[in-house]
């Protein structure tokens, strides 16, 4: 019998401490695995068992209430693997909001929904509540806990205009232009339904101490028109975080959460490699504070990676490789520099444009993602 009780604490145990064990140099590493719920139960235990024979501990993925108790299920398949998880939530809107339709023809890639301006602290937080009730009842530590997806871009955030300006707004346009100040005004409501997950966090009984994160921001650094042409609107990385920080966000969060697809061009070249270190750089260099300093948070990277541009399973794959492992050099200044605090890359399965897992194996550029931080 204590040979049977050991057993099961020290499994308990390695579950508990599974996102620490996915560490290195103080960076949770790990992978997006993108709608698990499009799969059955036994393709995704499949692909969970792929993602632990190779060694990851961390997946990311986002969920919605109606599908709580499903995606509930994929989390403990998932947690029986020691792999944890990722988690993006969504706040809950009154049933009466407005919500903006989806324009399939003029704009396919932006979502339908309400405006963040009128998300619901109170039921969001009876929801948080009752998803943290049910972790804590199943013996789940998640790996980090984030609030929305990429609403610094009309794509995820209705209270841009469609069509929009094409360009991207910058701090005193959240104060002083008229898209700018309902934008705005979706970042403040935004941050009391972030206070309301943080309160419910606090008083977890297992996650007290998962990692709370912001909406993740896409990577727009330049403010103005946009280099090329485009009918939609957004707003810089560094005025969001400058706007939320001013209202209280550094009260919330563990870190930031930023999203870059690097450029792919000239693999190889010396020149493109310069011109992908300088861009990451001013992506995160203004914004992503060293941990414990005074000046701001640490930065989780949760989405980043190359395209395959088609389905069919990887050939030669030498230079996107190259590629990859010339973005994890650059990656590993940053952690060293103890800006960068996580990294997820996108995606291990469910976007068959970005996937590395492919016809059955692990890709060469997979591979290359997923290896050791240079230096550690």
């Amino acid at each position: 019998m204590r040979k049977v009780q050991r057993r099961t604490f020290l499994a308990a145990l390695i579950l508990l401490l599974a996102p620490l064990m996915a560490r290195g140099q103080d960076a949770t590493r790990g992978v997006n695995f993108v709608h698990p719920l499009q799969f059955s139960d036994a393709e995704q235990e499949a692909a969970l068992a792929r993602i632990a024979a190779a060694g990851i501990r961390v997946i990311r993925f986002g969920m919605y209430q109606q599908d709580l108790d499903k995606n509930l299920g994929f989390i403990v398949r998932a947690h029986a693997h020691n792999i944890a998880v990722d988690l993006i939530l969504h706040g809950l809107y009154p049933p009466d909001a407005a919500r903006r339709p989806y324009q399939a023809k003029e704009f396919p890639g932006m979502s339908a929904g309400p405006p963040i301006s009128t998300l619901s602290p109170e039921l969001s937080r009876a929801y948080f509540q009752e998803l943290l009730d049910k972790l804590d009842a199943d013996g789940i530590v998640l790996a980090a806990l984030e609030l929305e997806n990429e609403i610094n871009m009309a794509g995820s955030n209705p209270d841009f205009s469609l069509p929009g300006e094409g360009r991207v707004l910058g701090l005193n346009d959240l104060s002083h232009d008229k898209e700018g100040q309902r934008v705005a005004k979706g970042y403040l409501q935004y941050l009391k339904v972030l206070a309301a997950l943080k309160q419910v966090r606090d008083h977890s009984r297992l996650n007290t101490q998962t990692p709370l994160l912001p909406t993740s921001l896409v990577d727009i650094v330049e403010e103005g028109p946009w280099p090329t042409a485009k009918r939609y609107d957004g707003v810089s990385v560094g005025a969001t975080i400058a706007f939320m920080r001013a209202n209280g966000l550094d009260r919330l969060v563990d870190a930031y959460n930023l999203h870059t697809y690097p450029w792919a061009d000239h693999p190889g070249d010396k020149a493109a490699a310069i011109h992908r270190a300088q861009r990451l750089a001013a992506l995160v260099q203004p914004v992503c504070a060293a941990a414990g300093s005074a000046g701001g948070k640490p930065c989780w990277i949760t989405e980043w990676g190359f395209s395959y541009g088609n389905k069919a399973c990887a050939a030669d794959e030498a230079a996107r490789s190259a590629l990859v492992q010339e973005m994890m050099g650059d990656f590993a200044q940053r952690v060293r520099e103890r800006r960068l605090s996580g990294l997820m890359y996108y995606s291990w399965t469910g976007d068959p444009l970005f996937d590395v897992d492919r016809c059955g194996s692990l890709t060469r550029s997979g591979q290359a993602a997923i290896a050791p931080i240079a230096g550690r």
